[in-house]
């Protein structure tokens, strides 16, 4: 048998083994899609949008180019995307029940000492009528836009990462219009909040259900939230939250301290000649509880 022969043979036997763990890799995410279907099954009060919700899914994590009404229809072997838009628009499920299901479900598959990440994101508009849609600043384009504004928590471990929670950020000017709310669905239970207050729900949320994070970690118009580092300090949650340099923090010994301050007393960076820059910086507790820097 020549050296190429050998090769050829190497070769295929390779690309049929690969081709054999990506078979079973799609099984695997097949049933694991199926077991959390049957989780969150019970959220939604009727049959028919318990089936179409499976289908719903597979189309949100198929390979379609765009993902809307009309082309997770088609996916899903329907011919009109009435039953999709009903799906989200009017069946009768409750949200927070999935979100639970989720969260449960998350936390069972990636373990516990994780991380929780806070992010934000938004939903660029082009009308007035979508829910909390206003000019407000984003960073999916950099500027300030017609959008919504989503804030996120998501749970990481070394086996991976998923969102566990979500919030819609509502502007004054929607909170401040009831009939503007009432008429996107907006119920008058739900009043203003802070992004960062939106946070503060959803870390006590997720702490109150037993999501074993060991870190939280979030960004600037976060980590300035000094109700949410006390909070963090209260759950002897540990952190790292980046804040400006002209933040007041608490040291380990309970003073108040400028974070500029801070940085001027820290030793120079091994290999650099320079300290860290001051413009921006980090605001975190290295135990936990009762500790800041």
């Amino acid at each position: 048998m020549s050296l190429s022969d050998s090769f050829g043979r190497w070769y295929q036997r390779v690309r049929m083994l690969r081709c054999d763990g990506l078979v079973a890799e799609v099984r695997d995410w097949a049933a694991g899609l199926e077991e959390l279907h049957r989780r969150i099954a019970g959220a939604l009060a009727r049959a028919e949008p318990r089936v179409r919700v499976l289908a719903y899914l597979r189309g949100l994590l198929g390979q379609l180019e765009r993902k809307n009404g009309w082309t997770l229809a088609e996916a899903a072997g329907e011919v009109s995307p009435d039953g999709m838009q009903r799906l989200l628009r009017t069946a009768d499920w409750n949200a927070n029940a999935v979100r639970d299901q989720l969260r449960a479900y998350v936390v069972e598959r990636l373990g516990p000492g994780g991380v929780l990440m806070v992010d934000e994101t938004g939903f660029v508009k082009k009308g007035t009528r979508s829910a909390g849609v206003g000019r407000q600043y984003t960073g999916t384009t950099d500027k300030i836009d017609n959008c919504q504004i989503g804030v996120f928590l998501a749970y990481a471990t070394e086996s991976g990462w998923a969102l566990i929670d979500r919030a819609l950020h509502l502007p004054r000017a929607w909170t401040d219009d009831r009939d503007r709310a009432r008429a996107a669905g907006i119920g008058d239970e739900v009043d203003f909040a802070t992004k960062p207050e939106l946070v503060r729900r959803m870390l006590t949320r997720a702490l109150k259900a037993g999501v074993p994070a060991s870190w939280l970690t979030a960004e600037e118009i976060y980590g300035q939230d000094k109700r949410l580092r006390v909070g963090c300090e209260q759950h002897g949650l540990r952190y790292v939250l980046a804040t400006r340099s002209n933040d007041s923090v608490a040291t380990v010994d309970w003073r108040q301290r400028r974070v500029r301050a801070l940085i001027a007393e820290l030793p120079e960076s091994p290999g650099s000649g320079a300290r860290p820059a001051p413009a921006r910086t980090a605001s975190g507790s290295t135990t936990g509880s009762g500790s800041s820097y």
